[in-house]
């Protein structure tokens, strides 16, 4: 219901007060899935503005007294500097640590970071500071990335904050992006998830081993599809109001390694860790035992930015060891002998067996539990009244839906989409897709995105 009324009035505004627009609808629409915390938000950009006013490199002086007055300037930027980067890193672990029992503030991981992604360009100079709060604020709070996400950094974005086109063709060409996305949460990840919603009531102990990993399988796809979809939404609204959000998932399970896994999926916010920690501390310049340290600290604070149990660090560990690992064949020469020909199956299959069980760990918060199913998958715990062929029985009930997310993670669907999109055909199913989304949001009700959580 937010989105028609607030399309109608962005469409009749004039192009000076499409910011303070924007604006206003992203906060209505915070306050209207969390309200508590709309002044935790809003405290967020305000201090973060002012911090970013005092934190451009000032320009080069000559002379003595001038080079005193600039490195007193310089000791209060790199005071200002700390203080604003400590200031939100705090409030986030406060959030994550101490207050998650009462229910993370909706969008603080993304938020936080994006805000300090922009302190950070601004303060090592490779952004000039945002003087119009309006468009600071914009920034921060824009509705279609502002809870999931992408993490967009400001130099991706400021131009189209100054100056931007908004017109029914773009409208047209980011509502249908918006209607993939849309149909890949609810009619390909909100199905999938009942599965897995089936096996936890069942009891991951009275499951079999073939459903233990049918059940990981469908975990794997429900929050690809799920954050993958949320992704296209944000970018088709962002493409509507006249942004260029990035790219944030490029088909994860093609790669045939975790390493390259992980340099699809999440793009965004990998390349946030990427720029910000593993370069700073040093990344792959210093020998192979100082990249595999900083590979540690950028997959510990992986862990700990998605929560606080220990189910998180075992998934960040397990992956980091991953990563470790293929970094030693590849020095070794074996991705070269696997990288060409029929070999290259082995490393699809190796990725496909190796990321359902790390999804598992991210899934499953209660460690014993996660004993429990991580037992039952590879046949080490004996099951108590196990079905024979429960397996057998959810196939049968979701094997069409397993087919198309299989097909769905490859690229055939994106180039169909991308040859067929202006036809009239591709219209018309876009349209009866975006009404049989609502009709099914309408009879299920709410079943938010998995990352409101993260």
């Amino acid at each position: 219901m937010f989105l028609p009324f607030f399309l109608l009035l962005y469409r009749i505004s004039p192009d000076r007060i499409k910011n303070m627009v924007l604006l206003a609808g992203s906060l209505i629409f915070y306050a209207l899935g969390e309200p508590r915390y709309l002044v935790l938000l809003m405290v967020s950009v305000l201090l973060n503005y002012m911090a970013g006013l005092h934190l451009e490199k000032s320009s080069r002086q000559k002379g003595k007294d001038k080079r005193q007055k600039k490195s007193k300037y310089e000791k209060r930027r790199r005071r200002m500097f700390v203080a604003a980067i400590t200031v939100n890193i705090g409030a986030l672990v406060f959030f994550k640590v101490v207050a998650e029992k009462n229910g993370l503030p909706l969008g603080i991981s993304f938020y936080t970071f994006q805000v300090m992604s922009y302190l950070i360009d601004v303060y090592q100079g490779e952004q000039k500071r945002e003087t119009s709060f309006i468009r600071f604020a914009t920034y921060v709070t824009m509705f279609p990335q502002l809870i999931s996400g992408p993490i967009v950094r400001y130099g991706e974005v400021s131009d189209s904050l100054r100056q931007r086109r908004f017109s029914l063709e773009t409208l047209e060409e980011g509502m249908k992006v918006f209607t993939v996305g849309l149909a890949f949460k609810v009619l390909l990840a909100d199905r999938l998830g009942l599965l897995w919603h089936d096996v936890q009531v069942i009891g991951f102990e009275s499951i079999s081993t073939p459903m233990a990993w049918l059940a990981a399988i469908v975990y794997s796809m429900k929050i690809y599809f799920d954050f993958y979809g949320y992704s296209l939404m944000a970018i088709g609204l962002g493409k509507a109001l006249g942004f260029e959000l990035p790219e944030n998932f490029r088909m994860p399970y093609m790669a045939c390694s975790v390493r390259d896994f992980y340099r699809r999926w999440h793009i965004t916010l990998g390349r946030w860790f990427c720029r910000y920690v593993y370069i700073p501390l040093g990344g792959n310049r210093r020998g192979e035992l100082r990249t595999v340290c900083n590979l540690l600290a950028v997959w510990l604070l992986t862990a700990i930015w998605h929560g606080s149990t220990a189910n998180f660090l075992i998934w960040g560990m397990l992956l980091w060891l991953l990563i470790v690992f293929e970094r030693q064949l590849s020095a070794l020469g074996f991705d070269k002998v696997f990288h060409k020909g029929p070999l290259k199956a082995i490393q699809h299959l190796y990725l496909w067996i190796v990321i359902p069980v790390t999804w598992v760990c991210f899934a499953v918060t209660d460690v014993s539990q996660l004993q429990i199913i991580l037992g039952r998958m590879f046949g080490v715990m004996e099951g108590i009244r196990v079905s024979a062929g429960d397996w057998m029985r959810a196939l049968q009930n979701y094997w069409y839906l397993l087919g198309i997310g299989a097909v769905a993670c490859t690229p055939v669907l994106q180039k169909v989409f991308r040859r067929s999109k202006d036809s009239f055909f591709c219209k018309l199913i876009l349209v009866v897709l975006f009404w049989l989304c609502i009709w099914r949001i309408q009879v299920e009700g709410q079943n938010p995105f998995m990352y409101f959580n993260y």
